[in-house]
Parts: C-alpha cells; sequence; structure tokens
C-alpha cells in the first residue's frame, strides 16, 4: 500500500477540541513533527478534516 508523510505546519492553539483529537489520532504532538501513515480512506478522512494544520507529501 502506498504512504503518504504528514507533517503538522501551523500550530494546535485556538483549534476545536475535536480537531486536536484529530492530531492525535494521526500521531502529530507539535510543530514541525512529521509521520509516516498508509495511504488508507480513514487517515485521509482524517487530514481533511485539518488540511489547514497539516502538509501531506507521497513518502
Amino acid at each position: 500500500m502506498a504512504q503518504i508523510k504528514i507533517k503538522q505546519v501551523k500550530s494546535r492553539i485556538n483549534c476545536p477540541a475535536v480537531q486536536k483529537r484529530t492530531l492525535d489520532a494521526l500521531g502529530l504532538r507539535k510543530m514541525n513533527h512529521t509521520v509516516i501513515k498508509e495511504d488508507t480512506p480513514s487517515v485521509m478522512g482524517m487530514v481533511k478534516k485539518v488540511r489547514h494544520l497539516v502538509e501531506v507529501t507521497n513518502a
């Protein structure tokens, strides 16, 4: 399966609690933290919810 690299580029301060929990579920804890995830519909749905806070590239 294809993998994607997700990097948090904006702060989670003043974000709704739902978006903070989504970042936690993706494994992003702080600014400029990067994780590699499988390119599945569930992960892409989470990325879509916080697309203004993250940057996505192919791994």
